[in-house]
């Protein structure tokens, strides 16, 4: 059993597969119980849902990269989201964005070494008034600046 298995509980993955399975378009419910269950989708997960599903290893492997929502490998304790929508990009969500990947070492849906944040983006997070925005576990926070986002990260490199 590799380290990436053993870091998720099977009995657990293939309950949600054996309780959505039946609803019609399946394959999306279950990619989302299984997220919202562990914090990601293992890959090690694909031939379950496949063989659950009737499907081939391919065509889950094609829907959980397609959507940006899903991950692969477990998520940092924090997770940390710059809006990329217009509103945002037109007073600096780019270069915000661009320092955070710098200052992190990590791209979008990657993960710091020290397992502390989880870089994400997002297209709009209705505080377009209050421009760039990012929204950290879950608090939007607006007026964002590339000092405001190093105090931030500072603070979440520190908490547990």
């Amino acid at each position: 059993m590799s380290s990436a298995q053993s870091a998720w509980d099977r009995n657990k993955v293939l309950g949600i597969i054996n309780a959505l399975k039946h609803k019609p378009g399946a394959l999306m419910p279950i990619l989302h119980g299984i997220q919202d269950e562990i914090g990601y989708v293992p890959e090690d997960a694909v031939p379950l849902m496949a063989e659950a599903l009737n499907l081939s290893r391919a065509e889950v492997h094609g829907v959980i990269t397609f959507y940006h929502h899903f991950r692969t490998t477990p998520p940092g304790r924090h997770k940390l989201e710059i809006c990329r929508a217009e509103a945002c990009q037109a007073v600096g969500a780019n270069q915000l964005v661009a320092h955070a990947k710098k200052t992190l070492g990590v791209d979008f849906h990657e993960t710091t070494s020290d397992g502390a944040i989880s870089l994400e983006q997002v297209f709009c997070l209705g505080n377009c008034a209050c421009s760039p925005s990012i929204m950290v576990d879950g608090e939007v926070v607006g007026e964002v600046t590339t000092e405001a986002l190093d105090a931030i990260v500072d603070s979440l490199r520190t908490r547990q």
